[in-house]
């Protein structure tokens, strides 16, 4: 049950739910487990910090600290997410490779159209002619900044999965970009080091990081050697389905997380901007 309840969401639905499972005739204290309490003590925070427009398709969240000005905040609901991925620009391409990715394992790990549409915006913006990728797995991201690259562009795409490589490979040859993409299968902090032992420091514009989420502390040092100054480093899955907001959840991949969130908020050698799209992403600027 607990995983229909997101704290970032909020809907008539959930709403109906809380009130089926937990009507006013129960007590808080008849509740038998710790983890049933705090999952009661979440669902009436989520009662009461949402407010529902007059369309119950699209709800938002009214911050209740006045320093935020009772800011409302829009909730992303399945009826509005269609509407976003109804205005993202996706080539056909892309489109034919997520279709296709759609039906492989592990295809949640497959960043989602209007993230790859601001990935490729951001290398437009940059101007940007030399890029690293970690994590490519069937190639979404990386095909996205590869078709943004000038002809003279390159993309370092690292990924440790042959087989989902493979795919990636395939779709660079499909829309012609393979002269921009160079692939190294292999660990990231591997390929990494061996860039920076051949000189490569500060001759990046733009890397996108979507590999493992404990070693996002080690990637990011080394990618700070590799991009140039006013260069971006993009984070995902910084949100973690929103389990690093939450105090009872604390395996070791959250907790990391968490802490590399926290280890950017004080680390003054870049500017940061955590955007909530997809699983949340952080766009870095070396200052």
């Amino acid at each position: 049950m607990a995983n229909i309840f997101a704290i970032n969401r909020c809907s008539s639905s959930v709403y109906q739910r809380f009130i089926v499972q937990f009507n006013s005739t129960q007590r808080f204290n008849s509740l038998s487990s710790h983890v049933s309490k705090s999952r009661f003590i979440k669902l009436n925070n989520l009662r009461r910090n949402c407010s529902l427009s007059s369309d119950a398709a699209a709800p938002f969240i009214v911050a209740d600290d006045e320093k935020y000005g009772n800011k409302q905040v829009i909730s992303i609901t399945p009826r509005l997410y269609d509407y976003i991925l109804a205005n993202v620009r996706e080539p056909p391409i892309l489109r034919q490779l997520r279709e296709e990715t759609a039906n492989m394992r592990g295809s949640q790990m497959q960043v989602s159209p209007d993230q790859a549409q601001l990935l490729a915006m951001l290398v437009q913006i940059l101007g940007a002619a030399r890029c690293i990728e970690l994590g490519v797995y069937t190639g979404y991201s990386s095909l996205a900044i590869a078709l943004a690259l000038p002809e003279s562009g390159c993309l370092v795409a690292c990924e440790r999965d042959a087989k989902s490589l493979e795919v990636a490979k395939r779709y660079y040859d499909l829309a012609g970009v393979s002269h921009k993409v160079s692939v190294k299968h292999g660990l990231a902090a591997d390929v990494l080091k061996s860039m920076i032992s051949n000189g490569e420091t500060c001759s990046y514009d733009f890397a996108f990081v979507d590999a493992e989420k404990r070693m996002n502390q080690e990637y990011f040092e080394l990618l700070l050697q590799l991009v140039r100054v006013g260069g971006v480093i993009v984070i995902d899955n910084v949100l973690w389905h929103g389990k690093v907001a939450d105090p009872l959840v604390n395996d070791a991949k959250t907790v990391s997380i968490r802490n590399f969130n926290r280890s950017l908020m004080a680390d003054d050698r870049v500017s940061i901007s955590l955007v909530p799209i997809g699983d949340g992403m952080t766009i870095c600027r070396k200052r």
